[in-house]
Formats: C-alpha cells, sequence, structure tokens
C-alpha cells in the first residue's frame, strides 16, 4: 500500500463582472467562480478603493499562458493559470476582504507586479507555489518571467503579540505567481503594507466544500501500523511457542 502521487489540479478562477457598487470612496466588486457543480459568489470589499477593476477585456496581465507549464501561475498543485484579463489592481495600503457565497476549499490566490507592496495575512498561513523568476531558477520560482518582468516572493511570519501572526507575502523586482491557502473558508482578509500603484490579483478554487472528497485512506494510520505490528508479533510468538510445547 502506498499513497498516491500529488498531481496538478485545475483551478476554477473568478469571472470579476459589474462594475464598483460602493457609493462611496471605497470598493465593491462581486464576481462568480463556476466549479463543476456549484456557481459561487464571490463579493471583495476594499474601504480605501483601488486602482482599477478590469472585467471585460483590456490588457491581460495573467500572460505568458503558452507553454502553460512555464507560466508563472501554474505548479505541481495548479495546472491553469487565470483564463482571462479579469483582475483588481490594488493601490492603498490597508485592509480588504473577499467573501465567498458558500465555504470554499484551499483557495488559490494569483498575483501581479508586487514589487512595490506586500501582503499581510493574519493568522491565516500560505504556501508560496509559483513565481517567475525565469526558467533554470530555484524551484517554485523556475516559471517564465511574468507582463512586467522578473522576479521573487519570500514569506515573512511576523509575532505580532497576544496570539496573533501575520504571515507576509514581500516581493522583490517584478514578482508574478500563486500562493495557495489550506483549508476551508468563506471569507479571507489580508492587508496591502504599503501603497503603491499598482499590483493586482485574482482567486481561484479547486472545488468548494462540498465538491471536496475526504482524503483517501490508501495510507494506514500510525496508530494502525501499531496495532497491525503488535497483532502480527502477539501472533508470531503463539505459533514459536507452539512449536516449542510440540
Amino acid at each position: 500500500m502506498s499513497a498516491g502521487a500529488v498531481h496538478a489540479a485545475p483551478v476554477y478562477w473568478t469571472d470579476w463582472t459589474g462594475t464598483d457598487s460602493d457609493p462611496g470612496p471605497g470598493f465593491i466588486g462581486q464576481g462568480t467562480i463556476t466549479t463543476s457543480t456549484s456557481t459561487v459568489g464571490v463579493t471583495y470589499t476594499n474601504a480605501a478603493g483601488v486602482g482599477f477593476y478590469q472585467t471585460s477585456g483590456g490588457t491581460d496581465y495573467w500572460i505568458p499562458r503558452t507553454p502553460v507549464g512555464n507560466s508563472p501561475y501554474t505548479s505541481a498543485q495548479v495546472d491553469n493559470p487565470p483564463p482571462d484579463s479579469d483582475i483588481i489592481a490594488l493601490q492603498f495600503a490597508g485592509n480588504q476582504t473577499l467573501t465567498f457565497s458558500q465555504a470554499i476549499v484551499n483557495p488559490v490566490f494569483a498575483f501581479v507586479s508586487l514589487n512595490g507592496n506586500g501582503y499581510a495575512f493574519l493568522n491565516q498561513d500560505f504556501d508560496i507555489l509559483s513565481f517567475g523568476a525565469g526558467l533554470g531558477e530555484p524551484a517554485p520560482g523556475n516559471n517564465s518571467c511574468g507582463y512586467w518582468g522578473c522576479g521573487g516572493v519570500t514569506k515573512e511570519v511576523v509575532d505580532l503579540g497576544g496570539g496573533n501572526i501575520e504571515y507576509r507575502l514581500i516581493g522583490t523586482g517584478e514578482p508574478h505567481g500563486s500562493i495557495r491557502f489550506t483549508g476551508t473558508f468563506d471569507t479571507l482578509t489580508w492587508r496591502s503594507l504599503t501603497n503603491e500603484f499598482w499590483n493586482g490579483f485574482t482567486v481561484g478554487v479547486q472545488g468548494t466544500a462540498d465538491e471536496e472528497p475526504p482524503p483517501p485512506n490508501e495510507v494506514p494510520l500510525p496508530a494502525t501500523w501499531l496495532l497491525f505490528a503488535a497483532g502480527s508479533a502477539g501472533m508470531m510468538a503463539v505459533r514459536r511457542a507452539r512449536r516449542i510445547s510440540v
């Protein structure tokens, strides 16, 4: 018995639609994620506003797309980049929130040009899946450079005290790439660390909480192995005792 290999999986990216629905200086944007069996509403709110909101047409900042395996946004976990030019471009420091109409699993967060800013996620760790430092660079940066060029990202863990920890995504150069959060979410909140025009993002999922199956039971749990080993040892001891007594 052995565990199955980890394979990339398709990501269902947000289709951002409409215009800003915040009547004041802030911003509210709406989108949908269409998975294999569900439609998930996505709401993005930012009290400070955004740089721009692109929902249909315009410049495609998610290139290069081909070959797909070299994209800054694909990895061993993600097999497709954002499919169109939809993007939310950020400009101001401060908090912002994504809200999902139903619980989703393991959201993937793709970013463009995170060179003059950083994102801080409170009490929510993430994995850096990929970024475009250039072909031949060490993983996970061994991808093609993005629309604005090459760059890298690192994760900084900052203990704020009182049981609160910030997990910060910090860029250098012109980083384009993706990160993933593990778990079930109906909201995702982060803080832009500085003012900078502009850096952009979108979000996708590999399924909803209802769609994602439980982990396969291909590998017995350690406790199961211990019980199995103990039982086998006991049976062997009984057999030896019987041989000696015969």
